[in-house]
């Protein structure tokens, strides 16, 4: 069990922001020419005033936060956040404000060939990238609280859907087999994630090579996929030394295509038990992770990309805005213990809900 003063410390940090307006702004990291990197940054502010519309579009539903607002004082926990193949910092931006309002800095960054506004098919095939992408963003908020406030460099944690869940577990240490992956892929071809076998470059030798190098970062503390893809690539070995706390959430109303027994399913089969937690998410598709959609946003989406209209699809009776409520209440427990303190060994397990 977590001691009783870091949680009321943990506590009292969230209940001082109980009241601070959640910030925005964005900024592009160019340290690196060949891939210049779009980040967006929520974090908790002491400033009031008119808030502004974020991420909405004609199909998607944005949140209000105050742009460019000065950061508020203290240390707060840092959430890092890596979007699905083909998506954007959009798609986790209801998220993000939730995080936000709880005293979080919350930082989403564009993964440059495999974001909605950047296609550039070779940096697409540089998949072990990903991790770096992450990495560079921590890098950058460290050396300057001025952009969203100070870290406390005891509470970071990362987030991902669909490729960022893969891209979040790197960075925990699992490590990907390129031909492990894609002698699976002979056994799985109907899988999205095999699908993207050339896209993401795994078949190329360099690629191979670089993605069996170890990703881990010590300054993650825990994380959290959210029905990732690319799992089978994951080697047992690795997945059996993770040895931060890792929350898996899976979509309930799964498809043959995205399976959440063979994806997530695997990193539960593996990652030590007393470092998980599995939960099927009720009513949710791959895509209810996503933002909100607006009405009618299926069809206006069909109209310009026939077939991917079933982005504001959900399973079920359960809306997307409940389950939208549910996975940011499990994700809030889960992070608020996970942060508090490291687990030690003997101490009680994070449990299951399968």
């Amino acid at each position: 069990m977590f001691p009783r003063i870091f949680l009321f410390t943990f506590t009292m940090l969230i209940g001082c922001m109980a009241h601070a307006e959640t910030a925005f702004r964005q900024l592009t990291l160019q340290k690196e020419s060949d891939r210049p990197l779009n980040v967006a940054l929520w974090y908790p502010t002491l400033q009031s005033g008119m808030p502004a519309s974020v991420g909405d579009n004609i199909v998607f539903i944005g949140t209000q936060a105050l742009r460019d607002a000065k950061p508020a004082p203290g240390k707060h926990p840092l959430l890092l956040v890596s979007h699905g193949y083909g998506g954007s910092w959009r798609n986790l931006n209801w998220l993000a404000q939730r995080m936000s309002a709880q005293g979080y800095i919350v930082a989403a960054v564009d993964h440059p060939g495999t974001t909605t506004h950047n296609r550039n098919p070779k940096a697409a095939q540089q998949l072990w990238q990903r991790p770096q992408d992450l990495r560079r963003t921590l890098d950058a908020i460290l050396a300057a609280p001025v952009l969203a406030g100070e870290v406390d460099n005891t509470r970071i944690a990362a987030v991902g859907h669909s490729l960022g869940g893969w891209t979040v577990l790197e960075l925990a240490g699992a490590r990907f087999a390129a031909d492990r992956f894609i002698a699976d892929c002979q056994n799985h071809p109907v899988l999205s994630s095999c699908k993207l076998l050339h896209t993401l470059g795994i078949d190329q030798p360099l690629a191979a090579e670089r993605l069996a190098e170890d990703a881990r970062d010590p300054r993650i503390k825990a994380v959290v996929s959210l029905d990732l893809g690319l799992a089978r690539g994951f080697t047992p070995a690795s997945l059996k030394q993770i040895s931060i706390p890792v929350l898996i959430m899976a979509a309930q109303a799964d498809s043959d295509a995205l399976p959440a027994g063979l994806e997530s399913g695997h990193l539960a089969a593996f990652i030590p038990a007393a470092w998980q937690r599995y939960i099927r998410v009720e009513g949710a598709t791959h895509f209810s992770f996503m933002q909100l959609c607006k009405p009618g946003a299926a069809a206006l989406i069909e109209q310009e990309a026939p077939g991917e209209g079933i982005v504001c699809q959900d399973g079920g009776t359960v809306s997307r805005s409940d389950i939208h409520q549910h996975l940011a209440d499990e994700m809030g427990a889960f992070l608020q213990q996970a942060l508090a303190l490291p687990p030690r060994s003997g101490d009680t397990r994070l449990g299951s809900s399968r």
